[in-house]
Order: C-alpha cells, then sequence, then structure tokens
C-alpha cells in the first residue's frame, strides 16, 4: 500500500474487511458436507412442528440409487434419485418437542454425511394485529446475506469517497 494516500488506504482496508465478511456469510450458508459430494440439507432447515420439510441429499457419484435419512425429529425416510440428487419429504409430527435434531444421511456405499434441523413448537395467535394486507412483504429467502454485505459494501464506498473528498479540500485550501 505503499504510495497510496490515507483514503486510499482506509478504503482498500474497508474493502478488505467486507470481502471477508462476504466470504464468512457465504460459506455459513454452505450445506453440511461429509465427503466431496456427500451432503444432506433440510429446507426449511428451521420449521414449526406438524410442518413439511423437504430433504435433498447426494451420496457422491451413486445418486442413482435410494438412500435413508434419519433423525428422531420426524424418524426415517426414504430418498430417491431427482434430477442428479436425491429427494424427499417429510412432515414433522404436530406434538415434537422444540429443539436440535441431527438428520443423518447413509448411503448405500456406507457413506454418511449430517446436518441439524431445528423444530420449532410455538403457540398460534387466534388473531394477528390488523396491519395490513401486506402488499409491500417481500420473499425473504437468502435475502438477509445479500443486503447485509450489499449495506457494507455500500457504507465502506461512502466512506472512502468522504475520506478522499476532505482530503481534497484540506489540500486546496491556502
Amino acid at each position: 500500500m505503499r504510495g497510496l494516500t490515507a483514503s486510499h488506504r482506509v478504503l482498500a482496508t474497508v474493502l478488505t474487511v467486507l470481502g471477508l465478511v462476504g466470504a464468512f456469510v457465504l460459506a455459513a450458508a454452505a450445506p453440511a458436507r461429509a465427503g466431496e459430494n456427500t451432503f444432506v440439507e433440510v429446507t426449511p432447515n428451521s420449521a414449526q412442528a406438524g410442518s413439511r420439510v423437504d430433504i435433498r441429499a447426494s451420496c457422491d457419484n451413486d445418486n442413482n440409487r435410494q438412500a435413508e435419512v434419519h433423525s428422531d425429529a420426524f424418524g426415517r425416510v426414504v430418498l430417491r434419485p431427482d434430477n442428479g440428487f436425491l429427494t424427499g419429504a417429510v412432515t414433522i409430527p404436530g406434538n415434537k418437542q422444540p429443539g436440535d435434531y441431527p438428520v443423518e444421511l447413509r448411503c448405500p456405499d456406507n457413506r454418511t454425511a449430517t446436518t441439524t434441523l431445528t423444530v420449532l413448537n410455538m403457540a398460534q395467535p387466534s388473531k394477528g394485529p390488523n396491519t395490513g394486507a401486506g402488499g409491500t412483504a417481500g420473499d425473504d429467502r437468502g435475502s438477509g446475506s445479500l443486503l447485509l454485505v450489499g449495506g457494507l459494501t455500500l457504507a465502506a464506498v461512502a466512506a472512502g469517497f468522504g475520506a478522499y473528498g476532505s482530503r481534497r479540500r484540506a489540500g486546496t485550501r491556502p
């Protein structure tokens, strides 16, 4: 960073930090993986007792045969080949206690992978507050990480321009 002005060094440092934060956010969103291409994921990974969850998995290069998934949250589920993956769905029993439950994939070649399903058991209100029709509410699947990284990037760019502008003004005064 030799030869750069102080504002350029600040901007470079901020952008480096933002890059690391973005990499961390993206890495945290990856499915649980056991081997090179052996994994299991549950969508949504936090679900209300009594609701349905989808399961997607891979047994490396052996996705043309059935595999099993087991969890104390829902029991045993057989996954079937579907477009290069193994898929299935199950309904969490309505009386399942809230908590974190391991979900284990067992492949035909005895490879395994594990992820976690969080079961929620919240009491349903009889009637919600009258707050409008929700016309401006959007689909929020996965957009939180993108908004965080975008907001931090925007803040860093604004700080960089502010530092650069104040440096230029300070240098042009008599």
